[in-house]
């Protein structure tokens, strides 16, 4: 007997043609994470109850059976503008729209209609489990000296789980290395305000709930709340007022644009964020403000986008 090694990973994911059945990913659509967290089997223990002349435990019969996935995945180009990043799949398997426009960019937007659903395959040293319909939420995490992240939370129908005799392929080339979060690197602007900023994350904020129906069974996205939190310095009152926008409840745009040379550049727009409860710290002696953010529609389905170009 052998004992597996936890680091031997690998996870592959490809958008579905039809719901629920596996769409057999491979070593082009392999995903390369950090910081993975893995649950094989979830779901409800039912109780049998069973009435017998004896005491003890009588057991539980599993039901509405998934599996669940979390992970990180560098924020970075694809390479050339209007290339596809891998992490692609998984922004259409959250709810957004993938829209490409050759030799200049891809953008992500929101969709309520139609939402994609993947398959994932993660594989262990030498175990295979697959999650069927998977979908899921996105955040994404910008800190200086850092390198800026997405973590994905996926959710899947229990597939097969199964011994491999190899570990899949994975295919790296293409892979763009990813640059720090840095003045040189990063720019936001918050509010129409040149941030001085010590981080930003946002939050896509979907309720993903499986389903498990007589006649259907089924991963879905049931609701959206779209959120954040930037921690700022905090300047005068004159240069931006931060209370007195979260008070008259002031809109505004937030944008964040990580990377120079084109194909290595990511772009995060919300054109109408609201301030919350601003709280007051200080890092290094130097006075700040955290800003709880709300992301709010417009028009509906347009409170944030992704650009990679």
């Amino acid at each position: 007997m052998t004992s597996r090694r936890w680091r031997k990973l690998a996870i592959l994911a490809k958008i579905e043609a039809t719901y629920g059945s596996d769409a057999a990913p491979t070593a082009p659509n392999a995903i390369i994470a950090t910081n993975v967290n893995f649950t094989p089997i979830e779901g409800d223990e039912v109780s049998r109850d069973l009435i017998l002349p004896y005491l003890g435990n009588q057991g539980v019969v599993l039901a509405g059976v998934y599996g669940k996935i979390a992970f990180d995945v560098e924020v970075a180009g694809a390479g050339a503008a209007g290339d596809v990043p891998q992490y692609g799949v998984l922004l259409r398997a959250c709810g957004m729209a993938e829209t490409v426009t050759p030799a200049t960019s891809v953008i992500y937007s929101i969709v309520e209609a139609g939402v994609e659903a993947a398959s994932i395959y993660f594989e262990s040293d030498g175990v295979r489990h697959v999650l069927l319909g998977a979908r899921g939420n996105m955040s994404v995490s910008v800190t200086p000296k850092g390198i800026p992240r997405f973590t994905f939370t996926m959710t899947g129908l229990l597939g097969q789980i199964t011994d491999i005799t190899a570990m899949s392929a994975v295919m790296t080339a293409g892979l763009v290395t990813p640059v720090t979060v840095s003045k040189a690197n990063t720019q936001m602007t918050l509010h129409g305000w040149s941030a001085v900023a010590e981080s930003l994350a946002l939050d896509l904020g979907n309720t993903v709930t499986p389903r498990f129906l007589i006649g259907d069974e089924l991963v879905m996205i049931a609701n959206r709340s779209t959120t954040g939190t930037a921690v700022v310095e905090a300047r005068s009152l004159a240069t931006v007022n931060w209370f007195a926008r979260a008070l008259d409840r002031t809109r505004g745009g937030l944008t964040l644009s990580h990377g120079v040379a084109t194909g290595n550049i990511v772009e995060f727009n919300a054109p109408a964020v609201e301030i919350g409860k601003v709280t007051q710290g200080n890092t290094d002696n130097i006075s700040n403000y955290s800003l709880p953010l709300s992301l709010c529609p417009v028009t509906g389905l347009d409170e944030l986008s992704i650009t990679v170009r």
